[in-house]
């Protein structure tokens, strides 16, 4: 069984896209440990204790510096065995020491096809607006493994979702979720709990 922490810092609809799938059983052999927030107001700390799910709110507001939070958000893991971090939404930079810890084991969900509007700055709808800027006409989402680099990691799913005529970066942001985050986030957690995923020589690998 994959022990899983989810990471978040908003309304969690990812969050509650995994949970759906580990209800349903399109997600296999995982359990959602515990969700954990640099936000004590995120509505996903409310959908995960809906779900009998341990919430926790581990802020850097909380304590003095940030490697002093950092060690607390580690600790945190350590302390509840887990195998997999998902970052999901999670607006709080991956400090390297638990990148360290967690190689390879910790996946974040980007609402681009990497690398196409990703890195410093791009994040949320500030995504979908440098989309409409450029006037691309296909755009998605990226599940990629977390590095020290700003979503640089090992590429482990994608999906392309098109971009429509008159689009807002809300309209088009709600498109990428419902046709990609919310299918490619929970594939890629059954994905690593069923053992069909490795990385090798800095990619990712999936077994057919």
């Amino acid at each position: 069984m994959l022990r899983t922490a989810v990471l978040v810092s908003g309304g969690g609809t990812n969050l509650q896209a995994i949970i759906d799938g580990v209800e349903r059983g399109t997600i296999t052999n995982t359990e959602i440990t515990t969700v954990i927030s640099n936000n004590k107001n995120a509505y996903a700390l409310e959908r995960a204790r809906n779900h009998g799910i341990e919430a926790l709110c581990i802020s850097p507001r909380e304590y003095p510096d940030r490697e002093q939070f950092h060690r607390a958000l580690l600790n945190a893991l350590e302390e509840r065995d887990i195998d997999l971090v998902v970052l999901a939404g999670y607006l709080v930079v991956i400090p390297e020491l638990m990148i360290r810890r967690y190689r390879n084991r910790i996946i974040n969900i980007h609402p681009s096809l990497i690398p196409s509007f990703c890195g410093t700055g791009y994040y949320g709808l500030k995504v979908h607006e440098g989309v409409l800027e450029r006037g691309v006409k296909v755009t998605g989402a990226t599940v990629h493994f977390v590095d020290e680099g700003t979503d640089t990691g090992p590429i482990l799913l994608q999906k392309a979702v098109a971009v429509e005529p008159g689009d807002t970066p809300e309209v088009l942001q709600r498109r990428v979720m419902e046709q990609a985050e919310w299918i490619l986030l929970p594939e890629a957690i059954h994905l690593i709990a069923n053992g069909k995923v490795q990385v090798v020589d800095g990619k990712a690998v999936i077994e057919q």
